[in-house]
């Protein structure tokens, strides 16, 4: 079923990436896409780079999101005319058959939103990173245990999303934003597929700034207490679940200042992350290897 996806692709200042991602788009196998690009008022060649490829189904938008991602997608959405909407960061590339195989699994299986694996590169790192599995995909699990999807791999139903408004453009949940959609699609009894395929690239940076890992780790302490609050009498074992799921974020932190080699910064978020629930091995592993000052694959 040859229904159309629209594609937004969120920019700012990436010209010497965008190319490459429209190319990777205008390869696919799947034909019936609109590319949406919504441009930060880049300083770049960004403008010149969309007209050398003479595509109308390339459209380009300006909006100043003054630093919320989630602005420059929802204004994207706002103008998707496609039944299925799919997100491409423009510092990233898809494989030729991600649309074609992401709307067939779509409609072979009746979900509403389907998620690949993705190969990361860059920041001396090359790994290919799976997603899921559908069991970890419901409400309470992405809430207790985590994210298990991917922005830039994901194609989802437009009506969905519209139903709970699109992304939280809310300044204390940046980098988080798209784990908070995922939670309120969810919520909302979207059903969720994956593909055991690696059909995109993920770039990795390199950002050693402490403030950059404990922005992400505040922004999702904030998206799963947001959340929190709404389920409290709800789950059993509420307490407890939560206590387990704050170490967990915690650990995410110091594993992040781990990556970037700040070993050192890393220590207080272990402690906390064990003060906070003990009981997972892995903390102590990750620990292990960073007395040895090392990172973990």
């Amino acid at each position: 079923m040859n229904h159309l996806v629209s594609v937004i692709i969120p920019t700012y200042n990436h010209a010497h990436f965008l190319g490459r991602a429209l190319q990777s788009l205008r390869d696919q196998t799947y034909p019936n896409w609109e590319a949406i690009v919504v441009d930060n008022y880049s300083q770049d060649e960004t403008e010149e780079v969309i007209e050398e490829f003479g595509d109308d189904r390339i459209h380009l938008l300006k909006i100043h999101n003054h630093g919320v991602i989630a602005a420059s997608r929802n204004r994207g959405i706002r103008e998707a005319k496609g039944e299925w909407l799919a997100f491409l960061d423009s510092d990233d590339f898809w494989d030729s058959t991600k649309l074609d195989h992401c709307i067939a699994y779509l409609n072979r299986n009746c979900c509403d939103l389907v998620c690949h694996g993705e190969r990361w590169r860059g920041d001396g790192r090359d790994r290919e990173v799976f997603y899921g599995p559908e069991s970890r995909a419901s409400y309470e699990s992405l809430l207790f245990e985590g994210n298990c999807i991917s922005t830039s791999a994901v194609v989802v139903r437009r009506k969905q999303v519209e139903a709970v408004s699109g992304f939280c453009e809310e300044s204390d949940i940046i980098t988080a934003e798209d784990y908070d959609l995922w939670l309120r699609l969810t919520r909302n009894g979207v059903r969720v597929g994956f593909l055991p395929e690696i059909l995109g690239e993920y770039t990795i940076h390199s950002d050693s700034q402490s403030h950059a890992v404990l922005r992400n780790m505040k922004a999702v302490m904030k998206v799963v207490q947001s959340h929190f609050a709404e389920v409290e009498n709800l789950l059993l074992g509420y307490r407890l679940r939560k206590r387990r799921r704050e170490a967990i974020v915690y650990y995410s932190g110091a594993r992040g200042f781990q990556d970037a080699g700040q070993h050192g910064e890393a220590w207080p978020y272990f402690f906390r992350a064990l003060f906070a629930w003990p009981f997972v091995p892995k903390f102590y592993v990750a620990m292990l290897v960073n007395v040895l000052g090392r990172r973990i694959v």
